[in-house]
């Protein structure tokens, strides 16, 4: 398992870069109990600087890894997969809230899980290769990982988007948007690394300064979303998914837009009773602390995997991870049968024996303001 995460030590910085490309550097327990164990030990040591954060292979990270918890489910062993879900999210906690630099170099796919390693951390380089998404909702799930946060943190209601259409977006829409901070060429990546780790620079503004040298400013395609802020604020600031839904309806009632189109039916793809649980919780994110929205996330998780209300989260990943037919049967299958009662019962506590809230752990006296990460 330790060669799932490799650990390279130069100088006052340490690199750690995920290490199973084959599977697209997904997230398994022990690599999560690993990080953890690092990013703990490094806010202690008085040597350590810097931390760089990097995937082996064509991904950064594809998320946390579902599937055994979806198996854990199925063999009636759901508390494993709120346990694998609490360390994730006290990961992402000791992340944003940590005194020291991280680089996160998102040098091709980042998604779910992955985005909860790299946007909670202070530098985000994105590249050519990037692509970033927050799927979950077509997977009977729901934008986490501390997405409440940072999604609703997004210029206007581009973060309601992203989190209910589940788009995907590239290095240079992640720049402009904010979820990076620099955009840096994949062939200058490794002579940045080296200069990062021959400096010496420990404070952020020395490190901004190094990698600002080797930034771009890409440009956007003529066809990305980013351009289409107008309507996006326009639609998804709407009270209700359905009325979003009506207001992209609209759009296209008397002219034709395949951006918008296709925004629609990816949300009609999506388990109805996800995109309400997400559109609420990226809604009320706006105004709690980091902190605050993964205790709340973890307690909506908890419902989730339990399944009491729905089982969306086992139907989603057979029908889109594991069998393959991307032919989910949702329960409830339309949007109008989903109740308000039936969302709020997933922000409600876990009435279960031994199911205990998230406990953070206390955030380092020599923290920075949070706002200057996002």
């Amino acid at each position: 398992m330790a060669s799932q995460v490799l650990v390279e030590e130069k100088s006052v910085v340490r690199i750690l870069t995920l290490n199973r490309p084959k599977q697209l550097n997904v997230l398994t327990s022990p690599m999560i109990s690993r990080l953890l164990e690092l990013f703990l030990s490094y806010q202690k040591n008085p040597n350590v600087k810097l931390i760089i954060l990097k995937g082996q292979g064509r991904a950064f990270c594809a998320g946390g890894d579902v599937i055994s918890c979806v198996n854990d489910i199925r063999r009636g062993c759901w508390r494993l997969a709120t346990d694998f879900m609490y360390k994730q999210y006290v990961l992402d906690y000791v992340i944003a809230t940590s005194p020291k630099p991280q680089v996160s170099i998102m040098d091709g796919i980042v998604m779910g899980g992955g985005a909860g390693i790299s946007i909670h951390g202070r530098f985000r380089i994105a590249t050519e290769n990037t692509v970033f998404a927050m799927p979950e909702a077509a997977l009977g799930h729901f934008a986490d990982v501390g997405a409440s946060y940072f999604l609703s943190r997004l210029p206007g209601f581009f973060g309601e988007y992203l989190g209910l259409a589940g788009a995907r977006l590239d290095g240079a829409e992640m720049l402009a948007s904010g979820l990076a901070t620099h955009f840096v060429p994949s062939m200058r990546l490794k002579e940045l690394t080296e200069d990062l780790c021959g400096s010496g620079a420990s404070d952020a503004a020395s490190i901004s300064k190094i990698i600002d040298t080797y930034t771009q400013q890409p440009h956007l395609k003529d066809s990305s979303a980013y351009h289409r802020l107008d309507v996006i604020d326009k639609c998804f600031s709407r009270n209700t998914v359905e009325e979003i839904i009506f207001a992209l309806e609209r759009e296209i009632a008397h002219k034709t837009d395949d951006w918008v189109s296709r925004t629609i039916l990816s949300m009609k793809k999506a388990s109805p009773i996800s995109l309400k649980i997400t559109l609420r919780s990226i809604r009320e994110g706006r105004a709690l602390g980091i902190g605050q929205c993964l205790i709340r996330e973890f307690r909506i998780t908890s419902q989730v995997i339990k399944g009491d209300i729905s089982k969306d989260l086992i139907e989603g990943c057979r029908a889109i991870l594991i069998e393959k037919d991307n032919n989910p049967k949702w329960e409830p299958s339309r949007l109008e049968d989903v109740t308000e009662r039936m969302v709020e019962k997933y922000f409600q506590r876990l009435e279960d024996d031994g199911w205990e809230d998230l406990k953070l752990p206390p955030i380092p006296n020599s923290h920075p303001p949070l706002i200057s990460k996002l």
